[in-house]
């Protein structure tokens, strides 16, 4: 019943609702591709180098405050996604029964959905550099950076296969 009312109010819409669909995609994967490997990964190799040069550090430091600012647009893109998908599955009469579409649910669910979470806690909540630096946390600082940086070499290589597999299942329909 419930389903049949939204598909006739907003069944009409179904390629607009694909469109910001496939453009909250793209910000979501494009947003911190160059910050990450411009910004960021230069940035933690000098400090790794030369963990206790007090310059590498405040850059170190200096940077991870703005990716934390930064990546707001994914973390907005993200929520999107994740209502617009479901709705054009509802919309478009989809079924789990297609495999291509049945993986792709499965990769959003198992690896993007706990990663993002992750990475809004991190960025946003209780891991804020910007945060713990106004506090004066400055033990609380230098863990969040830590922990943020190890997500980034945990995450990284799975985001970059599986987001584009996701987006290679959705365009392609392989099966």
């Amino acid at each position: 019943m419930m389903l049949d009312l939204l598909r006739q109010i907003l069944g009409p819409w179904y390629l607009q609702i694909k469109f910001l669909h496939v453009l909250f995609v793209a910000v979501w994967i494009a947003s911190t591709v160059v910050a990450y490997t411009y910004y960021l990964v230069p940035v933690f190799k000098a400090w790794r180098r030369n963990p206790h040069d007090q310059e590498i550090i405040a850059l170190r430091n200096w940077t991870m405050e703005r990716f934390d600012q930064g990546i707001i647009f994914e973390h907005v893109a993200f929520p999107i996604i994740i209502l617009t998908g479901p709705l054009m599955y509802v919309l478009g009469g989809w079924t789990t029964a297609t495999n291509w579409l049945l993986l792709k649910i499965i990769l959003v669910c198992l690896v993007a959905i706990p990663i993002e979470i992750v990475d809004y806690h991190l960025s946003h909540f209780r891991g804020n550099k910007r945060r713990l630096r106004e506090a004066g946390d400055a033990a609380g600082y230098e863990r969040s950076i830590q922990q943020h940086w190890m997500f980034f070499l945990i995450t990284s290589p799975p985001v970059m296969v599986f987001a584009v597999l996701i987006v290679f299942l959705a365009i392609t329909k392989p099966f």
